[in-house]
């Protein structure tokens, strides 16, 4: 409406149309749609003045549409037609939602900044409402940090001899305004954690408070009041004394001192740069928050430099590191197969025979790999980089019998048997151990079922008909005429089939 008014003012004060036109920056057919109005209603140029107020009243009589945008809008009646509707999924969605929702359900043929206007002009409480934003008090040094992930762009890896797509992590301390950034490749818990510990020996201390983002990296389920943070992340925070708390979901004005930098490290670290390796970035880039980003000035810091300030401020005031660096650890949630193995960062372990079917939780470490069952250790391995590690006492006894049952074994538990049990073990196993140990555990195995006294007087016996093998020894014990008192006191060959069988010529001939 005011440039109407000053349409008006101009004309009334005898200005031709384009020169009006030119000074208010229309076009000269506006000039005169508005101007030929005022003409009709006997106003003429030249003629008695008019105070600024007194066009403005003309105006609105003469152009409702300037100042009420219902009287102008074609699309205001089908909108308000809504208006029940609208008002109920104000408290519950977002307007985008809304729109899409009514136009999907109820046949809204409108735009969706024709209903951003109506609820504007409608609800102007709850639209102003949605574009307030809280001023931040300032933080206490040594108060908090702001974490976030920014993408820099493409790089041509060398070695991979492919693009590759680089992110920047990045940590602002909320009250000097200085920041750490790290190029990474990747974005997994490995990347996460490690950056955390690089920021904190690059600010030689640590925040009392980290605001990250709701990445699954960090935080497993958001939450406002008891969010799920990963593992490792908590870990860390528990080794170096911080909370971690995350800012809200889809609420990145909750750390906007992260937010802000992102476009600047894109331009001033990243662009126009060439790079060797990662190595090269992440060494660039930790000399450029120091000289480029720390040597800034800073507006909200009244012009100061925000190294400056972290050394003389805020630097005192943070933790000191432990003494002890953090060792990253991994955790994952592998589930046990049947051969009593889990798979682990590309490697099997073996874990007991009884968690087979369960989830377990793995914790991966640079040296071991340890597997918790309901927060209980239940088994530790040294980590190896492919393969298979096996603890045969994972598996049920019965199963692994052989395996256990070495040539070394074997010798050890038939001189424990008997002399003529470790005799007849050890003719077995002189050539071709590993061919014949089959048979020289089946012959320790006898031992189990006719006893030691009875099986070292069958390889007795076997060794003088001269075949200790073990079909021979398994047949002796089985006889009916083997006992151990019998075959001590026997100095003939044992009849295997009985004396009612040998042949008797007297008996054939009666028969």
């Amino acid at each position: 409406m005011i440039d109407v008014v000053e349409i008006l003012q101009h004309w009334h004060a005898g200005r031709p149309a384009t020169v009006v036109a030119a000074s208010v920056g229309v076009d000269p057919r506006t000039v005169r749609k508005y101007t030929a109005r005022a003409a009709e209603s006997g106003i003429v140029p030249g003629g008695p003045a008019l105070t600024r107020e007194e066009w403005a009243d003309l105006v609105r009589g003469w152009f409702p549409a300037l100042v009420d945008a219902r009287a102008r809008s074609l699309t205001f009646a089908e909108i308000d037609s809504h208006r029940t509707r609208i008002e109920a999924m104000l408290d519950t969605n977002t307007v985008s939602t809304m729109w899409q929702r009514l136009r999907d359900e109820h046949g809204l043929t409108v735009s969706e900044t024709s209903v951003r206007r109506y609820i504007w002009l409608e609800f102007p409480d709850r639209a102003r409402a949605e574009q307030v934003t809280v001023w931040r008090p300032p933080v206490e040094p040594g108060d908090e940090a702001e974490i976030d992930y920014g993408y820099l762009g493409a790089w041509f890896d060398p070695v991979a001899e492919r693009v590759r797509r680089v992110w920047a992590f990045i940590m602002v301390l909320a009250c000097s305004r200085h920041m750490f950034v790290r190029p990474v490749l990747s974005m997994n818990q490995q990347a996460w954690v490690e950056a955390h510990v690089a920021a904190f020996e690059f600010f030689a201390a640590c925040p009392a408070r980290l605001v990250p983002d709701n990445l699954k990296t960090g935080v497993v389920r958001p939450d406002l009041y008891d969010p799920k943070l990963n593992r490792a992340y908590a870990e860390m925070a528990a080794h170096y004394g911080c909370l971690v708390d995350p800012a809200r979901a889809s609420k990145p004005r909750d750390k906007p001192r992260v937010e802000r930098p992102v476009s600047y490290v894109r331009d001033s670290l990243w662009a126009g740069r060439t790079w060797t390796d990662l190595a090269h970035m992440q060494s660039t880039a930790a000399t450029w928050c120091v000289k480029v980003a720390g040597g800034r000035r800073h507006r909200s810091l009244d012009g100061a430099h925000p190294y400056t300030v972290f050394l003389a401020v805020e630097a005192p005031a943070m933790r000191a590191l432990p003494p002890e660096r953090f060792e990253l650890a991994v955790w994952s949630t592998p589930k046990v197969s049947p051969d009593c193995h889990v798979k682990v960062a590309g490697a099997l372990y073996s874990v007991p025979w009884r968690l087979i079917g369960r989830r377990v939780d793995a914790r991966t470490t640079a040296a071991t790999v340890e597997v918790f069952v309901d927060a209980y250790l239940v088994k530790t391995h040294r980590r190896i980089a492919k393969g298979r590690q096996t603890d045969w006492g994972d598996y049920p006894p019965e199963k692994v019998a052989f395996f256990m049952r070495t040539p070394v074994w074997c010798r050890r538990r038939a001189g424990e048997l008997g002399v003529h049990v470790a005799v007849v073990v050890g003719e077995l196993l002189t050539d071709g151990a590993l061919h014949h140990l089959r048979a020289a555990q089946g012959v320790i195995g006898l031992a189990d079922r006719h006893g030691v006294d009875r099986l070292d007087d069958a390889c007795r016996r076997a060794l003088e008909v001269g075949d200790p093998t073990y079909r021979t020894i398994k047949g002796i014990l089985t006889t009916t005429l083997v006992e151990p008192v019998q075959l001590a006191a026997a100095s003939t060959p044992a009849h295997l089939h009985g004396p009612s069988r040998l042949f008797n010529p007297d008996r054939e001939a009666a028969s």
